[in-house]
């Protein structure tokens, strides 16, 4: 599981990238990834909204995540 990380969030991260490892318990819903990025990176919590896109397609907090998904995380844009 690939995930794509845009704007605010690859600062957060420190990358455009990462994978959940086949020796790590990918999270197994949006909600879970929610979560798991919260604890892992408090600064998401801070961020007003997080669009979360599974395999090209937005996605709410009950998609449910496998292997080989593509997820996008996309923070809110300001701009002119």
């Amino acid at each position: 599981m690939e995930v794509l990380l845009f704007g605010i969030a690859k600062d957060i991260v420190g990358k455009s990238s990462f994978r959940f490892n086949a020796d790590e318990l990918a999270p197994g819903s949006v909600s879970e990834l929610r979560e798991r990025l919260k604890r892992s990176f408090p600064e998401f919590g801070k961020l007003s909204s997080l669009a979360v896109a599974v395999n090209s397609a937005y996605a709410d907090d009950a998609v449910q995540l496998k292997e080989g998904d593509e997820i996008a995380l996309i923070p809110p844009v300001s701009g002119g």
